[in-house]
């Protein structure tokens, strides 16, 4: 096994490869200004037919919502999202209506392309010095109940948001895993023709 577990075989761009999901925040502050530039990086996002069906819910740290919102995640996820910048939910529109219309249909791809959408905030984030961590250790029903979320949305994820805090905040087991992790090769994920198990 490769020693090196960002190490790749073409000239991927720097950018994918700083992108990494620590969990150690040092809890300082995230200006608006900034949470806005990544959240303006997420609009640019591809999606069927621009629907653009994903929604961010946020809290700051020092604002009136973040208990409320952390409380919303697992007690595993509690203990070190306290110390992110920012925590946001990720939500995606899952009926979409052609321009001008009040008929919905079903959209296939909601989710998708929130992913999407989450995937530029993240690279922004990353761009700006900023680290985050998308997580779905989530009350999921009670994130619906507490933030009003309708049921047409799917709530996707939560994401803390910050800058990297030193790791000797979390547990010692925690401590041993907070490095960029490595990925499956190419050729276990694609393939030229049919599916191959």
């Amino acid at each position: 096994m490769d020693s090196d577990p960002r190490a790749v075989t073409r000239p991927v761009d720097p950018l994918f490869l700083d992108r990494w999901s620590p969990r150690a925040f040092d809890a300082s502050a995230l200006p608006q200004a900034d949470l806005d530039t990544l959240l303006d990086a997420a609009r640019w996002a591809p999606s069927a037919f621009n629907y653009q069906p994903w929604r961010f819910l946020y809290a700051h740290r020092d604002s009136a919502d973040w208990a409320r919102f952390l409380g919303l995640l697992l007690p595993f996820n509690q203990s070190w999202v306290q110390h992110a910048s920012v925590l946001t939910f990720i939500l995606s529109d899952s009926l979409s209506s052609a321009p001008g219309s009040q008929e919905t249909k079903p959209s296939h791809s909601h989710s998708f392309d929130a992913g999407a959408a989450w995937a530029l905030l993240a690279l922004q984030a990353t761009r700006m010095g900023y680290h985050t961590h998308a997580m779905t250790g989530v009350d999921f029903d009670a994130a619906r109940r507490e933030l009003a979320v309708p049921d047409r949305f799917r709530i996707e994820a939560a994401v803390a948001i910050g800058r990297m805090g030193d790791k000797v905040i979390l547990p010692e087991a925690l401590q041993a895993r907070e490095a960029p992790s490595g990925r499956n090769p190419i050729d276990s994920f694609a393939f030229a023709g049919n599916f191959v198990a």
